[in-house]
C-alpha cells in the first residue's frame, strides 16, 4: 500500500440549517467567527452555502452551514458526527457563560473530559456543539477574529469531533489508518452510563481529535445536525495517497472534486458518516482579498454565468457588523 501522510486533522465541519439569516447571526455575532465565504451548495445551487472561520480561514477553523429551509428538525443518532467542539483560552469559559445568558443560548453545565473543561451548548437550529477551554500557544496557526468577542476569548477554530456509531471497531481501525493514533479512552460524564469514550489523536494543534462512542439510536438528518466532517490531506500526493488507503480499508472514495476552495474526495465510512479528505490549497482568500472575504456572493466556476438566476432564488442575508450592533444600541 502507499505510504500515506497522517492527516493533521480536522479541515471542516459542514451541517445543516434553517433560517439563513439566524444562522448567519448567530455564528457571526453571537459567538465571534468571521463569515470567510459566501457561496452556494454546488451540488444544489439554490442554497446557501455559509463558511465561517477565524479572521483569515485557516484549515481547521471553518464550521460550514447548507441552510436547507425546507428540511424538518433532525435527530442526532448513531452514524453521524454527534459534537462538534471548539477550542477557547483557558479562562474564557466565564465569559462565554456571561455571552451566552446575554443572547439567550441554550447551554449546560460544564463537564470535565479528558482532563479538560467543556461547556455545551446549541445553535438555534439546536445543532450540538461545545467550546473546550485549551492551552493556546504563542506559535498557534489560528488568527482570532475580535469584531464580536476580545482576542482572550475568542474561537481558536476545532478541539474534536464525537462520532456516534454502532460498531465502533472498523471505523477506529479506518482512523489508524488515516494518520489518528488512540489517546485514552474513559467513561465522561453525560455519556451514556457503561459507554466509554475513546479519543485518537492527529499530529496538528488545530482540531486534532476524535472521539469515538458506541451508540446505536438511529438518527435523521435535518435541521441542527452534522453533514459531513472533512479531513486535511494538505497536498494532492496526499490526498491521492489517503484515498488509495480507503479504498484498501474496503470503503468506496469519490474521484477528485474541485469545490474550488480546496479539493476533496468524499465517502461513507463503515458505519454511515460522511468523510471528506480536503487539501489546504488553494484557500479562502484565492478569489477574494483577505480584508474582503464573505463580503459578497461568490460563484465558483460555471455558476458564475448563472448569476442572475441563482440571486434571484436566493434569500437577502444581511452580515452582522459590529460598527451597526453598536449603532443600534
Amino acid at each position: 500500500m502507499t505510504d500515506v501522510t497522517p492527516t493533521p486533522g480536522i479541515h471542516h465541519v459542514t451541517c445543516v440549517a434553517g433560517d439563513p439569516q439566524r444562522n448567519v447571526e448567530f455564528w457571526v455575532e453571537t459567538l465571534g467567527l468571521r463569515l470567510v465565504k459566501r457561496s452556494i451548495n454546488q451540488d444544489d445551487p439554490s442554497t446557501y452555502h455559509f463558511f465561517f472561520a477565524d479572521a483569515e480561514g485557516t484549515p481547521g477553523t471553518s464550521m460550514t452551514f447548507f441552510p436547507w429551509e425546507e428540511m424538518s428538525r433532525g435527530k442526532v443518532g448513531s452514524g453521524q458526527v454527534s459534537r462538534t467542539a471548539f477550542r477557547v483560552p483557558e479562562g474564557s469559559l466565564d465569559y462565554w457563560e456571561e455571552r451566552f445568558d446575554e443572547y439567550g443560548v441554550d447551554y449546560d453545565e460544564r463537564v470535565e473530559r479528558f482532563s479538560e473543561t467543556v461547556l455545551p451548548f446549541r445553535d438555534p437550529d439546536g445543532l450540538p456543539v461545545e467550546l473546550v477551554a485549551v492551552p493556546i500557544a504563542d506559535d498557534d496557526p489560528t488568527v482570532p477574529w475580535t469584531e464580536f468577542v476580545p482576542e482572550e476569548a475568542a474561537i481558536r477554530g476545532f478541539h474534536s469531533v464525537t462520532l456516534w456509531l454502532a460498531n465502533p471497531d472498523a471505523t477506529m481501525d479506518l482512523l489508524r489508518t488515516m494518520g489518528f493514533e488512540e489517546a485514552g479512552t474513559e467513561q465522561s460524564p453525560g455519556d451514556t452510563p457503561g459507554d466509554e469514550r475513546t479519543r485518537f489523536s492527529a499530529a496538528g494543534p488545530v482540531g486534532r481529535y476524535v472521539d469515538v462512542l458506541p451508540t446505536v439510536g438511529a438518527g435523521r438528518q435535518g435541521h441542527g445536525t452534522v453533514h459531513h466532517v472533512a479531513f486535511q490531506t494538505p497536498t494532492d500526493d496526499d490526498q491521492a495517497a489517503m484515498r488509495e488507503a480507503v479504498r484498501a480499508a474496503g470503503l468506496e472514495p469519490t474521484r477528485q472534486i474541485d469545490r474550488h476552495w480546496f479539493r476533496s474526495v468524499y465517502f461513507r465510512e463503515h458505519n454511515g458518516v460522511l468523510f471528506e479528505l480536503a487539501t489546504r490549497d488553494p484557500g479562502y482568500d484565492s478569489d477574494e482579498p483577505l480584508s474582503e472575504l464573505g463580503g459578497r456572493l461568490v460563484l465558483p466556476g460555471e455558476f458564475e454565468a448563472r448569476r442572475g438566476e441563482i440571486e434571484a432564488d436566493l434569500p437577502d442575508v444581511t452580515v452582522p457588523r459590529a460598527e451597526r450592533a453598536e449603532a443600534d444600541d
